[in-house]
């Protein structure tokens, strides 16, 4: 189950308190201070787990606590940390303080880890309260409260492009082709319900990762269809990959109107980079007319996701763009 959108409150450990202890030896009534300080509470921390996809888990446990720092003892012995709680998150992921709405952190890159929730402060012992005029203080802290904040948490899919078209245009085929990705694909329209990842090889160490999103409707921005909701986890591409049925009975109107579709959804969106991949050409009655078809300034790739016909140049092709943006 897909899941882009999470709410969590979380609480950070607590220190430990401080203690009042003197030494004790023999014929002293009462040795020099030696309380220890409390141990640190432990931190929320969030951090990049490129294995994950999703935020199901994040979402359906909703709550996360660390562990309190011990409390200090005699001989200055200081308390042990609190455990960090550690919360695993896909790339991609933005954090939000709920009641604020401010990020706090958008994570994207491997392994990268951040603290939402500082643990508090293990209090001071009495051994820290000598001074030069105080030599036995009868004085502790006790440990400082860790922060508690609920936070959003918002995926958005990091990928390179973005597959975009109407329901029952192929993209699901060209993708379960080109990748290891296994969305469900059959004959009827809105097959695919979430988005799917796939990493393409183009040659030995060169590759770069597709998303494909449910399928768009003209009004999908005004909530038809599956509405636009999606269209958030392509957001982050560096191109868009149109997909158009060479069965369609005007291509070009088809083009248009997905266009216009990215375009009431975000300018920057329609003003990415793109392609266009006019699919199907196994069952069009008329090779040639599609071949010859230009749609704007654009020569479409004429592909057939499945036979895989064309596929093999198309793939080539958006590795060279893409080499080409990244230059």
């Amino acid at each position: 189950m897909f899941v882009d959108y999470a709410v969590i409150k979380v609480k950070a450990g607590n220190g430990g308190n401080g203690i009042i202890s003197f030494r004790r030896e023999k014929h002293v009534a009462k040795g020099g201070p030696n309380g220890g300080d409390g141990g640190d509470g432990g931190d929320i921390i969030v951090e990049v787990d490129t294995n994950l996809s999703t935020l199901k888990d994040i979402k359906y446990r909703k709550s996360y606590k660390a562990g309190r720092g011990g409390h200090g003892s005699g001989s200055n012995k200081t308390g042990k940390n609190g455990d960090p709680a550690i919360l695993k998150v896909p790339p991609g992921t933005i954090i939000r303080d709920r009641l604020t709405k401010k990020i706090i952190a958008d994570l994207t890159k491997t392994n990268e880890r951040v603290v939402i929730a500082a643990g508090g402060k293990g209090g001071r012992g009495n051994a820290r309260f000598v001074t030069a005029t105080f030599q036995n203080p009868n004085e502790s802290e006790l440990g400082r409260r860790g922060e508690e904040i609920e936070f959003e948490m918002e995926l958005k899919l990091l990928a390179d492009v973005g597959l975009v078209g109407y329901p029952n245009a192929g993209k699901s085929t060209l993708l379960s082709r080109i990748s290891a990705a296994r969305p469900k694909i059959a004959d009827y329209p809105f097959t695919t319900l979430e988005p799917y990842l796939g990493i393409v090889s183009v040659e030995e160490y060169k590759s770069f990762l597709v998303a494909d999103i449910p399928g768009l409707i003209e009004g999908a921005h005004e909530g038809k269809g599956l509405g636009d909701r999606f269209l958030k986890h392509i957001e982050r591409t560096k191109m868009i990959l149109y997909m158009i049925d060479c069965l369609e009975e005007a291509p070009e109107d088809a083009y248009d109107k997905l266009r216009n579709e990215l375009a009431s959804y975000s300018t920057d969106l329609s003003k990415k980079p793109f392609m266009i991949a006019l699919n199907k050409i196994d069952s069009s009655a008329d090779r040639e007319a599609v071949r010859s078809l230009k749609i704007g300034d654009k020569q479409p790739y004429v592909i057939s996701a499945v036979t895989g016909e064309g596929v093999k140049k198309l793939i080539y092709g958006i590795w060279d763009e893409l080499k080409k943006l990244s230059d």
